[in-house]
This record gives C-alpha cells, sequence and structure tokens, in this order.
C-alpha cells in the first residue's frame, strides 16, 4: 500500500497450506490522513485437549485483531493500553456465555501496536512478537517483551506447569486472553515522530530468521524486510527450516509456524 505519506507491506503465511492462520495483521490509516496504527497477534496454538473453549484461535485473534484496529484508528486519545483493555473486553464479552473463560488454555495471542502521528510514535509489546524501529540516522531499535525468553527451557518442558505457574503468572509471562488487566503487563513507549523513520512488526514464526538461524542480528533483519521485502524474509525462514533436517536448529520445535511481517516507512 502506498500514499503520499506512507509505504507499507503485509505478508502472512500459514505453517502449512490448508492449515488455518493464527495470525493477525492489519493497517489502519487515520481518516485526517496524518498518521495510522498498526496492529499484530500472533494466536497460541493449544496443546492438545480440552481449552474450555468452543471457538477456534483464527475466530479469537480476528474479533480482538478487528477490535483493536478499530480502537487504535477511531479513538486517537486513548492511551494503547486502554485500547487492548477494551478490546479484550469486548471479545471475552462475545463468546462468556458459551466458553470458559478461565481455563488457561482459553484462546489467547501476543500482540503488538504501533500508531503514530504528526507529533509522535506509540508502541505497545506483549509477549514474544518483536517490533523493530528505525531512525532518521538508520539505527534500528527492537522493542520487545522478553520475558518468556528468560524463563529457563527446563520450566518450559511441561505444558501444565507452564498453565498452573507461569502463563499470565507474575514471575513468568503474558499474553492477551480474557483478562483485560493484562494490558498493564505490557511494554510500551512513546517516541518523538521525528526520530522514527520506519518500522517491522514480526511474529515469532518469521522472527526465527534471527532467533532460532541466527541469519543476523535485528538490525540485519530490518534491513532485509527494507531491501528485499518481507516475502523475501518469510521465504528464506521457510527455506531454512526445510533445511534443518538434523533439527540443529529448531530442535524439538515444530518444522513450520505461521509467519507474519507487516513494515511500514511513515
Amino acid at each position: 500500500m502506498q500514499t503520499d505519506r506512507m509505504r507499507t507491506e503485509l505478508v502472512s503465511e500459514p505453517s502449512s497450506p490448508g492449515l488455518p492462520n493464527e495470525d493477525f495483521a492489519s493497517v489502519g490509516l487515520a481518516a485526517s490522513g496524518q498518521g495510522g496504527a498498526l496492529v499484530l497477534l500472533d494466536g497460541v496454538t493449544p496443546p492438545r485437549g480440552a481449552s474450555g473453549c468452543r471457538h477456534s484461535v483464527p475466530w479469537f485473534t480476528a474479533h480482538l485483531g478487528g477490535a483493536l484496529t478499530d480502537l487504535t484508528v477511531s479513538l486517537l486519545d486513548v492511551p494503547l493500553t486502554e485500547a487492548l483493555s477494551r478490546a479484550i473486553a469486548a471479545t471475552a464479552d462475545a463468546h462468556a456465555v458459551t466458553c470458559d473463560l478461565s481455563h488457561p488454555r482459553t484462546p489467547q495471542a501476543t500482540v503488538v501496536l504501533a500508531r503514530w502521528s504528526p507529533e509522535a510514535v506509540e508502541y505497545l509489546v506483549l509477549s514474544d512478537s518483536a517490533l523493530l524501529l528505525e531512525s532518521p540516522d538508520g539505527t534500528v531499535t527492537a522493542r520487545l517483551d522478553d520475558r518468556l525468553a528468560r524463563l529457563p527451557r527446563s520450566a518450559l518442558a511441561s505444558a501444565a506447569r507452564v498453565d498452573a505457574e507461569l502463563r499470565n503468572k507474575e514471575g513468568g509471562f503474558f499474553t492477551a486472553a480474557a483478562d483485560p488487566a493484562v494490558a498493564a503487563r505490557a511494554v510500551t513507549g512513546v517516541l518523538p515522530r521525528g526520530e522514527v523513520r520506519a518500522l517491522a512488526t514480526l511474529t515469532d514464526g518469521a522472527a526465527r530468521w534471527v532467533e532460532t538461524f541466527g541469519e543476523g542480528d535485528w538490525a540485519d533483519c530490518f534491513r532485509v524486510v527494507r531491501k528485499q521485502g518481507a516475502r523475501w524474509l518469510v521465504d528464506r525462514v521457510r527455506e531454512l527450516e526445510r533445511a534443518d533436517t538434523g533439527r540443529r536448529f529448531l530442535g524439538r520445535a515444530k518444522t513450520h509456524d505461521d509467519a507474519t511481517v507487516v513494515y511500514a516507512e511513515l
């Protein structure tokens, strides 16, 4: 998409053809033409077994993402934490009668929000998707919620332990599920508009280029997306996944994950 003020690129691919994509991404432009917002969600795939909910993860990310797109673009004076809180509450209301929203595996997602105006760039990151910001001098800064990455791998070996002790728990990590209060746990910030030239955001399926395969750092990743495109990055991740037949890099992780990249020149 291109206007007189900005250019955006969005690529999203499911883990395998024929499977639903549990990611959600959108870019909304303010009606005034001055500013806009970006929403990125990575739905959490539950393990086999009960989740307390009759709805799928794509249903959840579509509802939460749609609400966030509306709120971040239409209510420019509402802080991003408040927008996320309202969107979680609205999504919960949509299935509270039919589903057990207290279940630890009720549908949930990671969240990245960015909103820009002529004066400022606001951002919010919750869980393990990544936001990259480029300054006018070319410096790239990663804004991350690294609480999940800081946990010892041994603590994550059992899904039951994760659900009982770590998921949406103090000392663990947080995702957007059914509790609006989780919005206050997000990593947030505001920068002067003149300090951000472009931004990119990636779900962890695309961020494997950095985090799993070590093809470069976050600055390298941003430059690849800018110069070669979001499609190239996702295709390269797929090549690396297919080549890792000995599981040297992937280990116990699934071979492919939903992969989404959004790039915006402001």
